[in-house]
């Protein structure tokens, strides 16, 4: 059995929502995951990153935010960096498909692509993958489940079918 340095492991903090335990991870200057319930390799761990997104949840959970303002660390490809940054523009309180954001980044046949990225998004809630529904208005999937997904929906006041 191999024990990790503590000084190579992230930062990790967790937080009670309304949906669950949130394990959130961070380095020193970014959040890299928010995972929907701790992993079972959890230390907490929490540092000036961690503590600022706990609070910024925390807000929103509460109603009190609408967006969020923390630094990014998520890796992933160009794609997935342009699609993500096209959740970050899906406005508080409303709904994108697969689709429109296909053609917000010039590739309208490129929705299953978009949905593979959005299904890898590492930062949900922040990066508001769960806005993302399907062309008929119906949920599709989501890390932390549909019951999830439509929770945090219908706190930001969508109308669902």
């Amino acid at each position: 059995m191999s024990v990790q340095n503590p000084a190579s492991m992230p930062y990790q903090q967790c937080l009670h929502t309304p949906i669950g335990e949130l394990q959130i991870n961070a380095n020193d200057q970014d959040i890299e995951q928010i995972f929907f319930q701790p992993q079972e390799s959890f230390i907490d761990r929490p540092n000036a990153i961690t503590h600022l997104v706990k609070q910024q949840l925390e807000e929103y959970f509460l109603g009190q935010r609408t967006g969020f303002d923390l630094p990014l660390g998520a890796v992933g490809t160009d794609f997935q960096h342009s699609v993500w940054r096209q959740l970050c523009a899906i406005p508080f309180g409303t709904t994108a498909s697969y689709g429109d954001i296909a053609k917000q980044l010039n590739k309208p046949t490129a929705m299953r692509a978009v949905g593979a990225a959005n299904g890898r998004n590492p930062i949900p809630i922040i990066v508001p993958c769960h806005r993302v529904i399907g062309a008929n208005g119906s949920l599709t999937g989501f890390a932390g489940g549909l019951a999830a997904k439509q929770w945090l929906l219908q706190h930001e006041g969508v109308k669902l079918p």
